[in-house]
């Protein structure tokens, strides 16, 4: 898609007013979480949590797979973001859809207090490293971030190929941090199903009826 393309999408969709209000409206809200995440997750961090009895992390050696399991996020993070840019109503959904997911993570974390599984092994991750305010964090459990956000990209890309990508990406990193230890097997499991609840609210919310502009971007 030519830079031409790209510039009129993002014109004509910035010209319809829905957009426009539910864009700036989603990034505030964002924006807003990501300053108190630091905050929330010391407090988290500094309170006790229940350890549960997981048979599925009993049964696996305990390994530091940080770096494929990184290489798999970021590189579905890169390919989407390429997939996305072009397509400003992809983008906000995707927005609407990551706020409920970071906001839903907050309160299930703060509901269900969980200690950190035995024999986790720290994971560095340079993006979390910042929402953490530099603290090493061991109790943001249920449910993953990590597996929450590679399904949400698998609900959100179009192309089969990229779709077959992200499910395997999703379903590779699901595995690898229950090997690293750093999540009980209910916190990958159900991270699917608030991936889903929150692209169909994100899908729904994002749609723009009202337009002040005669076309439409060029998807």
């Amino acid at each position: 898609m030519s830079v031409h393309t790209l510039k009129r999408n993002w014109q004509l969709s910035w010209e319809n007013a829905g957009f426009k209000l539910k864009l700036i409206a989603g990034m505030t809200i964002l924006v807003s979480i990501f300053l108190m995440l630091p905050s929330f997750f010391l407090y988290i961090e500094n309170r006790d949590g229940t350890v549960l009895n997981d048979w599925v992390l009993a049964a696996i050696p305990a390994k530091d797979v940080s770096v494929p399991i990184m290489i798999l996020i970021w590189g579905m993070i890169f390919l989407f973001t390429i997939r996305m840019i072009a397509k400003p109503q992809l983008f906000l959904r995707f927005l609407i859809a990551y706020v409920l997911i970071t906001a839903t993570r907050c309160l299930t974390i703060y509901l269900v207090p969980l200690g950190p599984p035995l024999n986790m092994i720290g994971m560095t991750d340079p993006l979390t490293d910042i929402f953490y305010g530099g603290h090493a964090i061991s109790k943001d459990l249920f449910y993953s971030g990590h597996t929450s956000l590679l399904f949400l990209i698998y609900l959100c890309v179009e192309k089969k190929v990229d779709k077959y990508l992200a499910g395997c990406c999703t379903l590779a990193v699901g595995i690898l941090l229950l090997v690293q230890h750093v999540h009980y097997t209910t916190d990958v499991v159900f991270a699917p199903l608030f991936s889903t609840i929150a692209f169909q609210l994100g899908k729904k919310w994002a749609e723009c009826k009202t337009t002040t502009s005669p076309g439409e971007p060029v998807i």
